[in-house]
Parts: C-alpha cells; sequence; structure tokens
C-alpha cells in the first residue's frame, strides 16, 4: 500500500494523494472529484516550489533557520489543514483527525532525499 492510501484510511483525512515532480501525473484516494485531486496537485506542486525557493532564499542570505533543506510545509485553517512532504499531500478535518499522527506517518513514511527532485 502506498503513502497516501495509507493515509487516506487515517480518521478525519478526507483525500490524500502524491503527484509527479513535474506535475503531469497524480494519484489520489478519498472525497475528492478527479478535477479537484488535479487542482490539488498543482496547488500542491507549486506550493511546494515556492516554499523550496524561499528556503532557498534565506540560506543564501546566510541565515540559519533550521528549515533547510525544506521537506514539505502545512496550512493549517480553522476548519481544514493540508500538509505537503515530498511530493504526497493530505487534506484533513480538524476535528476528527490528529495532524501530529498524519505528519509522524509522511515524516517516517517519505524519504527525505525525494526533495532534491524539486
Amino acid at each position: 500500500m502506498s503513502v497516501y492510501q495509507t493515509l487516506a484510511r487515517l480518521p478525519g483525512v478526507f483525500a490524500a494523494g502524491e503527484y509527479s515532480y513535474r506535475g503531469d501525473r497524480y494519484s489520489y484516494e478519498g472525497k475528492m472529484t478527479n478535477d479537484m485531486a488535479k487542482m490539488a496537485s498543482i496547488m500542491c506542486r507549486s506550493t511546494s516550489l515556492a516554499v523550496h525557493m524561499q528556503v532557498n532564499m534565506m540560506k543564501v542570505l546566510g541565515t540559519d533557520c533550521g528549515c533547510s533543506p525544506s521537506r514539505g510545509w502545512v496550512v493549517n485553517g480553522t476548519d481544514f489543514t493540508v500538509c505537503v512532504i515530498g511530493n504526497n499531500f493530505c487534506f484533513l478535518n480538524n476535528k476528527d483527525s490528529s495532524l501530529n499522527q498524519v505528519m509522524s506517518m509522511l515524516l517516517d513514511a517519505v524519504d527525505n532525499t525525494n526533495d532534491i527532485k524539486i
């Protein structure tokens, strides 16, 4: 079973998937349409590229913020959270899920060398 398939079975996770680093392929499971999954993959990939660029800029400026190299990102809203590690994304409902459980699982399962491809 893939990382995203395992994530999709966790309590409170309503969708999880993975996208190619080129951005032309994606796979997912959960409660979203194929068009929504495509948009989610594009959003996650473009945000990951922006996060990596910003971390690399801080690194060039000599700021040792402890966030380089970047492995992913999280956006936590009132009701929902999106988290990305490597090329895996997860959408979860804050009331029914554990962000710590999801992030621990992602960090353990996704090899940190994957980000070199970004």
